[in-house]
């Protein structure tokens, strides 16, 4: 069994080379490495027995974290552009109304099956394409579109009931009732 020095020597490039092409940045590429050494040498490395692909995973799983950690902080970001952007010029009274709104869509998302909820949420609040939609939620592409098309005509429905009226033209479809849908959920 290595010692810590002589794992951190022989699989350091390795592992700094791996985190700086996953993240493309050689500052969070060092952050990364030196994460995947503490882990490293915490663990007990007794029972391992290819120390490369083990610590290869380290870092893969280290990237992989740290990845999902930054899309999660830019989509908060980007979901709450006025508390980031001098949002205390917008008036008191359009915020309540904004909130109101928000609440009154939320009340609305909550009627539809919850299979239908998460790929319209996934879709348009998100923004992810029926592809990515189809492998988060490990169902066919043709499900995901069944289940969001079905989910545009039941909340067309939901709106038509609460007296919400929509516009009337023939190229208006379901699509672009899912970006009014977008636009007005956010």
């Amino acid at each position: 069994m290595q010692s810590n020095r002589e794992l951190f020597e022989t699989y350091n490039r390795d592992v700094y080379r791996t985190c700086y092409y996953m993240v493309h940045n050689a500052a969070d590429a060092e952050d990364l490495t030196q994460e995947v050494f503490i882990t490293a040498f915490r663990t007990n490395r007794e029972q391992i027995d290819y120390p490369k692909a083990w610590i290869m995973r380290i870092a893969v799983n280290q990237c992989l974290n740290h990845l999902r950690r930054r899309r999660s902080l830019q989509q908060k970001v980007s979901a709450n552009p006025y508390l980031f952007t001098g949002g205390e010029d917008k008036a008191v009274d359009r915020l309540v109304e904004d909130k109101e709104r928000a609440e009154e869509w939320a009340g609305y998302m909550s009627t539809l099956p919850v299979k239908i909820r998460a790929v319209l949420t996934l879709r348009y609040m998100h923004d992810f394409s029926l592809a990515e939609i189809s492998g988060l939620l490990g169902i066919p592409q043709g499900t995901v579109k069944s289940r969001q098309h079905k989910g545009l005509r039941l909340m067309k429905k939901i709106l038509l009931n609460a007296g919400i009226q929509l516009e009337d033209k023939e190229e208006n479809s379901y699509e672009s009732h899912g970006k009014t849908l977008k636009a007005s959920i956010k």
